[in-house]
């Protein structure tokens, strides 16, 4: 489902850090499909603010961490099955390998969904030190920028400088190496979006991590997401 020659042919941007937008990645009729069958159960609502960072959205896992098992299969689709086949496959490490120069073809990696509803954000960070690589694709098959919800690549800690925005819509992606310099942010989505602002986050490892989103160990309280 994945055009994996659109992720080796594309070049990372060096400024303000190492990213690039990646475009077109499905063909017109899986952008269909992917986005009317978008999933909308077994997720967790994460939030908090006022610490490093703000933030608020809803998640559910797809590949959990380290593993080559897709959550909750029975409840995908045919088409989203597939995208998390292609997420596990030899040849997606391989592509995104090429495009970051990093060897990520052993790796652990661990992939969500996520739902941002109307003032959901998420602030300006450069991911935890244990992160790699993340790319991030998108499933709205509209979406205006005035609504807020997309990926601003930043100059600085400060939300105010802002070197490029990539707005939510299917087919695109983004994908960057984490530095001490990767700062960015999901800018808050409108009060008055009328949808949420659909992703997966797929990220790469150092050894040995430990899932933030889901431990080990600990129970989580899932609900659905409202259609």
């Amino acid at each position: 489902m994945i055009d994996f020659s659109k992720i080796r042919e594309c070049s990372m941007k060096m400024q303000p850090f190492r990213w690039a937008e990646i475009s077109d990645l499905y063909s017109k009729a899986d952008c269909a499909a992917l986005s009317k069958t978008y999933p909308h159960d077994h997720f967790r609502t994460v939030e908090a603010y006022g610490g490093e960072k703000d933030y608020r959205y809803d998640a559910r896992s797809l590949i959990p961490m380290g593993e080559q098992t897709i959550s909750h299969a029975e409840s995908l689709s045919p088409y989203w099955y597939q995208l998390a086949q292609d997420l596990l496959s030899a040849e997606y490490r391989i592509a995104m390998s090429s495009i970051t120069g990093i060897d990520l073809t052993s790796l652990p990696m661990e992939a969500h969904v996520y739902h941002y509803g109307p003032g959901a954000l998420l602030g300006p960070h450069r991911d935890l030190p244990e992160k790699i690589v993340t790319h991030v694709f998108y499933f709205n098959d509209k979406w205006h920028p005035m609504d807020g919800g997309c990926l601003a690549i930043l100059n600085s800690s400060d939300a105010k400088d802002v070197a490029a925005l990539v707005n939510p819509t299917i087919g695109n992606s983004a994908t960057f190496v984490r530095s001490d310099t990767s700062w960015h942010e999901v800018t808050r989505v409108s009060e008055q979006a009328t949808q949420s602002r659909r992703s997966v986050t797929v990220t790469f490892y150092q050894p040995g991590s430990i899932s933030s989103m889901w431990p080990p160990g600990v129970d989580m309280e899932l609900h659905d997401y409202p259609s």
